[in-house]
């Protein structure tokens, strides 16, 4: 043991010998304004402090990285706790773990192993921290498998931007965002620089949409596997009940998972369907995307490298989108993801929605939660009526759901909207409320002579 601690303690110190010589020489490559000094490698060392989203397995692995890189004031937050599936990937965590914090586990685990490392977690939600929190760090690194979660850190550090009086960004206000996510074996990596670069909501229709089955198809010609698992998933629990009523599916429980493995194995030999695994079940059951050690291994040293690019300006950053596919062969791309001028987060212009005289509130409702500047998942409505706050829908509380629900079928100007009104949207992909004026037009149809 002892041994292998003297090998961990050699190791470490050749490498933040080689980073030293780096950062304390020029070179071909290094940024036009960057000055070798000390400086910046106490600054690394002992003042930078870093932010990490997610201790997953691409949130491990930039941990582990950013630690033997040299940084000391690392922070990881993480609502999850540890799962069986998760060893197999997550090199952090081991067998008596389970069922403990992600964050605190991976932290103890990296503190114990690099020296001088003041690694600390946070077991909670993104959401449950405020301004204050978020604020205090040098650079954020995300690590996510949630389109949700990154577009509400998007908008958080959004909010954190301050404007001179001209209007120019005060970059001293700014937090750049390294964002990393995986999925098999492909992986991107991006650097954002909050209202300089394309940030999350300028780039999300390059997300993939997630993957639904039309009810007809897997109730009525089911084609695949998962066709066979989703219809049991969908309507045949609710309509066997085998634990009662009020037993809701869990994809965690091995009963659960083996008792829709058989109905659904049984289905799919009636449709002349093969492929129904337990693996398959489980994965249509909770969603899971699949996961790979290697690309987490890959995504997470470009995340890293290009932290510390920012952290100490040695070398140019990404401009500003990396994209990675070793499916056959290993192939990555570069390019420039541009801003949207009328991004929802970034931008200042003015958000307008179109409609007509005779649209309802669930037409803006439908055009919050499908258009893709929008892609909303349970907006909240509000307006401003004679310096009074109304709220025409929310979802996200049952008795005020209740309420407001016949609004949905109520024209908008029954409501009281008319043409350059505002209404306020609040959602779970935003930290933010968004004001959006509506542009009112009358219908074209021409009445015939």
């Amino acid at each position: 043991m002892a041994g292998g601690e003297n090998q961990t303690s050699e190791y470490l110190q050749r490498r933040w010998l080689n980073i030293r010589k780096l950062l304390e020489r020029s070179g071909p490559f290094c940024h036009p304004d960057f000055e070798a000094s000390a400086e910046i490698l106490d600054f690394i060392m002992n003042s930078c402090k870093i932010l990490v989203i997610g201790a997953g397995g691409l949130g491990c692995e930039l941990l582990k990285d950013l630690a033997l890189m040299g940084f000391k004031k690392i922070h990881i937050i993480d609502m999850d706790t540890i799962e069986l599936s998760n060893l197999n990937r997550q090199f952090l965590f081991r067998k008596n773990d389970i069922g403990l914090s992600k964050a605190k586990c991976a932290v103890e685990f990296v503190n114990n192993r690099v020296p001088g490392c003041e690694a600390i977690a946070h077991h909670c939600a993104i959401q449950d921290k405020d301004e204050g929190f978020y604020g205090q760090f040098h650079i954020v690194v995300c690590g996510l498998d949630s389109i949700v979660a990154r577009r509400w850190l998007n908008g958080m550090l959004m909010s954190l931007l301050q404007y001179n009086d001209d209007g120019t960004l005060d970059q001293c206000s700014l937090i750049p965002l390294v964002d990393g996510g995986t999925e098999g074996f492909k992986g991107n990596a991006r650097v954002i620089l909050p209202g300089m670069s394309a940030c999350i909501e300028c780039t999300l229709d390059l997300y993939p949409p997630q993957v639904t089955f039309p009810l007809c198809t897997i109730a009525n010609t089911p084609r695949l596997p998962e066709h066979c698992i989703e219809y049991v998933k969908v309507l045949q629990w609710s309509k066997e009940n085998p634990w009662g009523n009020t037993t809701a599916l869990d994809g965690d429980d091995p009963q659960h998972v083996a008792w829709v493995l058989e109905k659904a194995q049984e289905r799919a030999m009636k449709h002349g369907i093969m492929g129904v695994t337990y693996r398959l079940t489980q994965g249509v059951l909770k969603n899971i995307i699949p996961a790979v050690a290697s690309t987490n291994a890959a995504i997470a040293a470009a995340c890293a490298t290009e932290v510390f690019k920012l952290a100490s300006s040695c070398c140019v950053n990404m401009n500003n989108y990396m994209v990675l596919n070793i499916a056959e062969g290993v192939y990555s791309y570069t390019f420039s993801a541009d801003r949207r001028a009328d991004c929802m987060a970034c931008s200042n212009t003015t958000r307008t929605m179109e409609l007509e005289s005779q649209a309802t509130l669930q037409t803006i409702l439908t055009k919050l939660q499908e258009e893709p500047k929008y892609l909303m998942k349970s907006p909240g409505i509000t307006t401003i009526i004679n310096g009074r706050n109304k709220t025409l829908y929310m979802s996200s509380i049952k008795s005020i759901e209740e309420r407001t629900r016949d609004n949905l079928k109520k024209k908008i100007t029954d409501l009281g909207l008319y043409n350059g009104a505002e209404i306020l949207v609040a959602d779970i992909t935003t930290p933010n409320t968004i004001t959006i004026k509506l542009k009112v037009t009358e219908n074209a149809d021409v009445e015939m002579a």
